[in-house]
């Protein structure tokens, strides 16, 4: 199956941090896969910007070791990756100073019909002067955009100051928070499936719906980048973003047009009809080794740290649509698998003429963000052969691997969509400033909450599914957390 590619624009896109980790494992093989999928124009250009005393032929040697350590061999070929290196160039910047910034703007080409966008794949520290210096030196304009990576603030009045800064020198429409969950196939096709399918639509709402799970597992720890994690937690790291832009989506109204504004207007919604969360219906959890597996206070390096390593919540959304119904939420580190997955979980029928024999069975549907991207749709069929009425749970699959044939593992990653949306100009899969500090303004409480009160994380064993006390959330209401499948 062969993907329709959308024509962009000439650009002109510039990388702050561009040898940085996230720019050589992500953003990068990102742009080369869409180099070989015929989606840059002939004239587009990678301008890479760091600390680093390189040439442009020091940063393409770089990039090209990038490129064969994370994209498939497949995609390889001297003459693509030549061909593509030959687009990148580098500007040796002092992000807090005045060095590089004369020659980034001499390397830019003033042309009005090229798109300049700059991709802020540095700390948040730095997004301001950036940002000032980008105006000094007339480098960025009318026709510019900038992409910011999370944290964005690690409470509201943080994230008010950031959003602030940003404002001085550009406007709503040139900023794009970007969260790689929404640049996913899978996200993505949650709203095909919702508002385009008259199937699922009138069922969804709290009438048919008993309950919502939403599931980040990871199976690594915090080692490496322990002293950020330490000041965040999983709440601040995964839920006040990650999971709720995919609460969201489950839960928001039909919006008007799929267009940037009228999506992101029902995401608000959603997230200012968060109701507050009761500190029973909250479990912290941190992993506590076991043999040669570190400890969460190993990997940080702090005896006495009460920061959670998982958390695991039960959520309300205050509105008629889902009066009643709960969404459960999870994430975790050094649990049983990766796994990221959204179920759906339907009532009962509300009689069986099958009696009491038949089981209690449910349709689910469940949305499968990682690994084996699809989606799975659990229905009730007579077990086959003689013996009488036995009924049995089987899944409608589609993964999307063998749904879209043999190419279907090639399909875009998130970085690469989003990047090439930032290009477009569409910021429907960005986060607008005022989510963000809506997400904040509910998440702030919370944590100020569980500080206040003191409380120490549970402990888990790495490999589990977390602390035992997270499956009290769901059996107290005669619920079950779905399976973590290894």
């Amino acid at each position: 199956m062969v993907s329709r590619v959308i024509p962009v624009d000439p650009f002109d896109l510039v990388i702050f941090g561009g040898t940085g980790d996230l720019a050589r494992r992500k953003i990068l093989p990102g742009l080369y896969r869409r180099f070989i999928a015929g989606q840059m124009p002939e004239d587009a250009r990678v301008i890479g910007a760091a600390r680093s005393e390189l040439d442009d032929e020091g940063y393409r040697k770089d990039v090209r070791d990038a490129l064969k350590e994370f994209v498939s061999k497949r995609a390889l070929s001297e003459e693509n990756i030549a061909a593509f290196l030959s687009r990148l160039h580098y500007v040796s910047i002092d992000a807090k100073g005045e060095g590089g910034w004369k020659k980034l703007a001499q390397t830019m080409r003033d042309d009005d019909d090229v798109v300049r966008a700059f991709y802020f794949s540095v700390a948040p520290s730095l997004f301001g002067d950036l940002a000032e210096r980008l105006h000094l030196h007339k480098i960025a304009g009318a026709n510019s955009r900038i992409v910011v990576e999370k944290p964005f603030g690690r409470d509201l009045e943080s994230a008010k100051a950031l959003n602030a800064t940003l404002a001085e020198h550009f406007d709503e429409t040139q900023i794009y928070r970007i969260d790689h969950y929404l640049g996913k196939e899978t996200v993505q096709n949650l709203m095909a499936v919702r508002f385009g399918n008259v199937l699922f639509e009138p069922l969804w709402n709290a009438q048919y719906v008993d309950h919502i799970q939403i599931t980040v597992a990871e199976t690594v720890g915090v080692g490496g980048r322990g002293g950020y994690y330490d000041k965040s937690g999983a709440m601040r790291d995964m839920v006040q973003n990650h999971l709720m832009q995919l609460l969201c989506l489950i839960a928001m109204e039909p919006p008007s047009r799929f267009e940037p504004d009228a999506v992101r207007d029902e995401k608000l919604k959603v997230i200012r009809a968060l109701e507050p969360v009761e500190p029973g219906d909250i479990v912290r959890g941190q992993y506590e080794g076991k043999g040669k597996t570190p400890s969460y206070h190993d990997d940080v390096e702090d005896g006495e740290s009460r920061t959670e390593s998982f958390i695991a919540m039960k959520l309300h959304v205050s509105n008629w649509r889902w009066a009643g119904t709960p969404f459960y939420v999870r994430t975790g580190k050094r649990l049983k698998a990766r796994q990221s997955e959204i179920a759906v979980v339907f009532k009962d029928a509300p009689h069986s003429i099958f009696g009491e024999a038949a089981g209690r069975h449910r349709n689910i549907l469940t949305i499968r963000l990682q690994p084996n991207e699809g989606m799975t749709l659990g229905v009730t069929i007579k077990e086959p052969g003689p013996g009488g009425m036995r009924l049995v749970d089987v899944p409608l699959d589609m993964s999307f691997a063998d749904a879209l044939g043999p190419e279907g593992d090639e399909i875009p990653e998130a970085y690469e969509r989003l990047v090439m949306d930032v290009v477009r100009g569409n910021q429907t899969l960005f986060m607008r400033g005022d989510e963000v500090e809506a997400a904040w303004a509910w998440t702030d409480p919370i944590i100020e909450g569980w500080t206040k009160r003191d409380e120490r994380p549970f402990a888990y064993e790495p490999g589990t599914a977390g602390p035992e006390e997270s499956a009290m959330l769901l059996h107290r209401e005669d619920r079950r957390w779905r399976e973590i499948k290894e």
